[in-house]
């Protein structure tokens, strides 16, 4: 079996690169009450990115950028951090921890 780089996102990742290391999907909590949804895409080369879907809110899609620790993604207005079981997500000014469950 072949681990792709979305694997390298920690423990939470892990577990659906067991069946795809094409995609990975996890469910957060956030502190903030709402729900939010990240949908991991491998690269075919280099970085790969997520599909965040935050209750209430847009969906974004968001590039794979380089980071010493954990995965990382982020445009010019929002950037996703996630690390084991931790999330944060900052849009603007404002940052909102989350925790995915299991």
């Amino acid at each position: 079996m072949t681990l792709g780089p979305a694997c390298l996102l920690g423990t939470t990742v892990m577990l659906s690169c067991l069946g795809s290391a094409s995609a990975a999907e996890v469910r957060c909590t956030c502190d903030d009450g709402r729900a939010l949804t990240a949908a991991f895409t491998a690269p075919a080369s280099g970085l790969g990115s997520v599909r965040l879907i935050v209750a209430g809110s847009q969906e974004m899609v968001l590039p794979q950028v380089l980071s010493a620790d954990a995965g990382r993604y982020a445009d010019a207005e929002t950037e996703f951090w996630i690390k084991g079981r931790e999330a944060s997500l900052t849009r603007g000014a404002v940052t909102t921890s989350c925790r995915t469950g299991g």
